[in-house]
């Protein structure tokens, strides 16, 4: 038993379900969203969207799935010996993603500062490709576009992100007269006040354009449609993909109107002059 982003493709277009559950756990209304838009992913890769047997769920999501994480740590998800999962809920079409201390990431990797330790003991892995899922929701819970994009087309190399950081806390500490402490962050400054009871944590908070608005190059989304999909992958990463999944949804692509799968070039994110061969995979309702 497998599954990967193309088998939930499929079953998104051929089992199409767009209610996302409102998770009562807390009283955030736009964290419980956020939550209830991982379950719905999770649950479109086990091709569980709706089933209300839940210990069958949760026995398919501990086969397929090697980590489900939590907010506070990157990633969302990890597919066993497969992908690893960032999902990320917006309000409108336009909104920027809010990444917070975390900068995009093109590849995890099991040696990031940023992982909890179950996250890299939970299988034998040094990197795994970064699939990110935007899903933008409405008032009445339901998903007005869906998007999945791997991180090697959407984000830019380790270094360039790190570079800045570096620098930023480098210039933090040539300030004068303060007095700072070792963090993961970009800075600490201690004893602010003249009893020295007060810290200031000094935290990056990143953002990135969505897909759609990244890719509006190649797409747009379908104005009258209650909803649109895009999915961006690559062609090297495509052609891992066994040919009974790529078959299989070339086939779907036949037989629905709603479904087209379309060769694109698309900008490298380290160097827009550089176009790299992709496939970019619509459906909408």
């Amino acid at each position: 038993m497998e599954t990967n982003l193309i088998k939930a493709i499929l079953y998104l277009v051929k089992s199409p379900v767009y209610q996302i559950q409102q998770m009562n756990d807390g009283k955030n209304r736009v964290n419980n969203q956020g939550k209830g838009l991982e379950e719905y992913i999770i649950n479109l890769f086990c091709g569980t969207v709706g089933e209300l047997d839940e210990q069958m769920c949760i026995a398919k999501r501990s086969k397929l799935f090697s980590y489900i994480g939590n907010q506070n740590n990157p990633p969302d998800a990890m597919i066993y010996a497969g992908d690893a999962i960032e999902i990320k809920k917006i309000e409108t079409a336009n909104a920027a993603i809010a990444l917070n201390s975390s900068y995009p990431k093109a590849k995890l990797f099991s040696n990031s500062s940023m992982l909890a330790t179950s996250c890299i003991t939970c299988e034998d892995w040094i990197e795994k490709d970064m699939i990110y899922v935007i899903g933008q929701i409405n008032k009445q819970k339901l998903l007005n576009s869906l998007c999945f994009v791997y991180g090697v087309d959407y984000a830019a190399s380790l270094d360039i992100y790190e570079r800045i950081k570096l620098k930023i806390k480098q210039g933090i500490l040539t300030i004068e007269d303060v007095e700072f402490s070792e963090t993961k962050e970009l800075g600490r400054v201690n004893k602010v006040d003249p009893l020295g009871i007060t810290n200031l944590r000094i935290r990056g908070m990143w953002h990135i354009d969505n897909p759609i608005k990244v890719f509006s190059y190649i797409y747009q989304p379908k104005k009258n449609a209650s909803f649109n999909m895009m999915t961006l992958i690559n062609v090297e990463k495509y052609s891992t993909f066994s040919d009974e999944d790529r078959n299989e949804l070339e086939k779907a692509a036949k037989d629905l109107e709603n479904l087209v799968i379309k060769d694109v070039k698309i900008k490298c994110p380290d160097n827009p002059a550089k176009l790299k061969d992709a496939k970019l995979i619509t459906f909408f309702l």
